[in-house]
């Protein structure tokens, strides 16, 4: 467009005509952009820069909430795009070329971040992704594996939970996920089902064993058989442990019986014990008396006298009953003691006094006494005749038969009351 000279007032970026015609100056050219009839032309220039520090104004805000906001791109494109044809039919006089340059920078600086936004967006998906896919694999297993229904299925909730608080992928990565996830629950729900129907079954057989063993429990708790139910009993406790736990309710009502019926037998036999054993303790004291009376009579002096004695000390001895277990065998060790000592001084008595064994010692002694009087004189007369061997034998069996006849000597002198 060419400028006319009949122009009545200019400016860098505008004039106004003769006719009043307002006109502002773009790299297109010129661009009439309104018409000032009344009042100076310069007022109409001056109004018009206004017009255009709005615009310019509007495009500062804009550029700082591009640049110091989250404004998302959109919303910023949006609101670039609104101002450009704002700019690119204002009726405003200034350099709007350099307003288009800037908002063709926001948007260049728009399109950048949402570049960024797209990449940071894309990393997010594959975190997210990552995410629900390891939450999923756990799900999984979980369903598969594990036996800890209660832990499993808190678990489970908690895996949901995370499932909802992460970021979403898209939406068929979104789907398939979710499926699996759903499908885990769904299998460890059905196994945890199975098992508890099968827990109930065996928790049934469970309780029918216990009420045998409760039923024979009751029927032994009146037993005067000490040892023998003692030993049932024991027996039904291993059968209660081997039968595993029924259910709570079950378990502790069968075990109240059981218990009750265990306790009856076991306070009645601890109660004849206690009888029992108090009476074995005044048997072990009368014992304890009898064995003094019985130790009494060692050394043996006259083993027929004690020996009656002896006999009267057992009849009692054996009269007073059992003692308990734990001074049992000492009293019986004393007791016994007594009695090998008597018999020993019985068998030196009876030894003594037998005159068939004292013959038989008084002919051994006189036969080694002849024997030792023979080789004495076969022993000088080999020394007569200097006959040294037969000497040197005569003194060896000369030295045997004299030992010899010191043994039978003391034999001998047993029999006779010390003196040969």
């Amino acid at each position: 467009m060419t400028v006319r000279e009949d122009t009545v007032s200019t400016d860098p970026w505008g004039r106004v005509d003769d006719d009043g015609t307002v006109y502002v100056r773009t790299a297109e050219g010129e661009r009439a952009v309104g018409s000032w009839q009344a009042g100076d032309p310069a007022e109409a220039l001056a109004y018009y820069r206004r017009k255009f520090e709005e615009l310019a104004t509007q495009v500062e805000l804009l550029e700082q909430r591009v640049r110091g906001t989250d404004l998302p791109p959109a919303q910023a494109e949006a609101s670039i795009l609104k101002l450009r044809e704002a700019v690119a039919t204002a009726n405003a006089v200034g350099d709007l070329d350099s307003l288009q340059r800037r908002l063709t920078g926001l948007s260049e600086l728009v399109a950048k971040r949402r570049e960024e936004l797209k990449a940071a967006r894309e990393l997010q998906r594959a975190a997210a992704r990552e995410v629900k896919e390891r939450i999923v694999a756990e799900a999984e297993r979980i369903a598969e594996h594990t036996t800890h229904w209660k832990s499993g299925g808190e678990r489970l909730r908690q895996l949901v939970e995370e499932w909802k608080a992460a970021e979403r992928v898209d939406r068929a990565t979104e789907a398939a996920l979710w499926k699996r996830l759903s499908a885990a629950r769904t299998a460890f729900a059905k196994r945890r089902k199975a098992y508890f129907a099968g827990l109930d079954q065996q928790r049934e057989a469970i309780r029918q064993e216990k009420e045998r063993i409760v039923a024979e429990a009751e029927a032994l708790a009146d037993s005067t058989d000490w040892s023998g139910t003692a030993a049932a009993y024991r027996e039904l406790m291993r059968r209660w442990k081997a039968a595993g736990r029924a259910s709570r309710e079950v378990e502790e009502e069968l075990w109240a019986r059981f218990k009750a019926a265990q306790d009856r037998f076991f306070q009645a036999r601890a109660a004849v014990y206690a009888e029992r054993d108090a009476e074995l303790r005044e048997n072990a004291a009368a014992k304890e008396q009898l064995l003094a009376e019985a130790e009494k009579l060692l050394p043996v002096t006259d083993a027929r006298a004690a020996r009656q004695h002896f006999r009267s000390i057992l009849e009692r001895w054996e009269a007073i009953g059992p003692v308990p277990r734990d001074v049992r065998d000492r009293l019986e060790g004393g007791l016994r003691r007594v009695d090998d000592a008597l018999r020993k001084a019985e068998e030196a008595e009876w030894k003594r006094t037998n005159p068939e064994a004292r013959a038989r010692a008084q002919a051994t002694v006189e036969q080694l006494r002849r024997s030792i009087e023979q080789l004495e004189q076969r022993l000088a007369k080999a020394q007569a005749a200097g006959n040294a061997k037969a000497a040197q034998e005569a003194e060896e069996a000369l030295a045997a038969r004299r030992s010899w006849l010191v043994e039978a000597e003391r034999t001998l002198a047993e029999f006779s009351g010390g003196s040969v």
